[in-house]
């Protein structure tokens, strides 16, 4: 805890005591005191210092007392909590300094074992209010970001339930990786490299999301989609054909003078795959994603692939060989695979 207390009061001795009992802290820097003389004084003083974190404040002080200053800092400054230190503790002054914004009233003479411990306890609720107010704000950026549809499913007993199921779904899986991008960002600077990868990988999710697909994880310069539902087969390939449209007709003029022609090399898989949260619960990072063999073959054969080409399972062939037209380029190893496995190219 690293805060920000302005003492406010028109006795010079209590500056010293505060000074000595708070040594430890101030020594340590968990707490920065400063001191102001009466109501005016501190709110001048607040005006420069708009980063204090909480006010200890007497009642009876010339120019500006306490109760006045009360009004005036909940004006100021609504989150600011302020902590009455008065020898003045009657019923009627601890219910009017409460009832002007005080978040406690300790009286004088001042037990210091009690003060250090309402200064701890206020300073943990300004701590929590702040953490609320960044919550609301990073949900306010969210909701900027993502649909009301999702927003309330993620509200939803429904969507806390799809974070502990795993279940076996049919779904194609495809990669997407850019050819000879490792090349560029060793020659490139790294401004030049983040801005093209994502210039690219924008492209890609365009058309990946206009059929319907997913993305399920960026890996370097790679892109890992995911295709369910209805015809999700052909919806991968479509995306796929679209992407690699779109990549073909890049031309770039990088700052080292070099001109640069992306490509793309995609494999296609599809079948039954498990779904489900995996990761490190204890670094409390889960990915909701598919595993399997169908994945693992995808993957592999998006490796194979040369630039502009996309290759598929002999499956993925079977189902869609009238509906695109295909060449077989023939049987290839892959990594983890006992025989070799047929494959064929999509050609349009």
């Amino acid at each position: 805890m690293n805060a920000k207390i302005m003492v406010v009061d028109d006795e010079a001795d209590l500056e010293i005591l505060i000074k000595q009992k708070f040594r430890r802290q101030i020594r340590e820097k968990t707490y920065e005191f400063c001191f102001a003389q009466n109501g005016a004084e501190a709110l001048r003083l607040l005006h420069n210092s708009p980063d204090i974190d909480m006010v200890l404040s007497d009642i009876n002080m010339p120019e500006m007392d306490g109760l006045t200053l009360l009004t005036k800092l909940s004006e100021q400054n609504p989150l600011l909590k302020s902590v009455i230190v008065s020898a003045y503790g009657d019923m009627d002054n601890i219910r009017l300094a409460m009832n002007r914004g005080a978040f406690d009233f300790l009286c004088k003479p001042i037990n210091f074992e009690d003060l250090e411990l309402t200064v701890e306890k206020t300073l943990r609720h300004v701590i929590q209010i702040r953490e609320t107010l960044q919550a609301i704000k990073e949900n306010n950026i969210l909701k900027m970001y993502v649909d009301e549809n999702v927003l309330k499913f993620m509200g939803s007993h429904e969507f806390e339930s799809s974070l502990t199921a795993n279940e076996t779904i049919e779904a194609t899986i495809v990669f997407i990786d850019i050819c000879g991008f490792t090349s560029i960002s060793e020659k490139e600077a790294p401004d030049t490299v983040v801005n093209l990868i994502n210039k690219y990988f924008d492209a890609m999710v365009k058309e990946i999301m206009e059929q319907g697909g997913h993305i399920d994880k960026f890996m370097g310069d790679a892109v890992m989609a995911v295709f369910k539902g209805e015809y999700h087969l052909d919806r991968a390939i479509e995306a796929a054909l679209a992407v690699r449209t779109k990549i073909d007709s890049i031309e770039e003029s990088l700052p080292s003078h070099i001109t640069y022609l992306p490509k793309v090399s995609i494999g296609i898989n599809t079948g039954e795959v498990i779904s489900g949260n995996i990761g490190s619960a204890s670094l409390r990072r889960l990915d909701y994603t598919v595993i399997g063999d169908v994945v693992n073959t995808a993957q592999r054969l998006q490796s194979a692939a040369k630039p502009s080409q996309i290759l598929l399972s002999e499956e993925a062939y079977m189902i869609v060989k009238e509906s695109f037209t295909c060449q077989e380029v023939g049987e290839i190893n892959l990594k983890n695979k006992a025989l070799a496995v047929k494959v064929y190219e999509v050609v349009s």
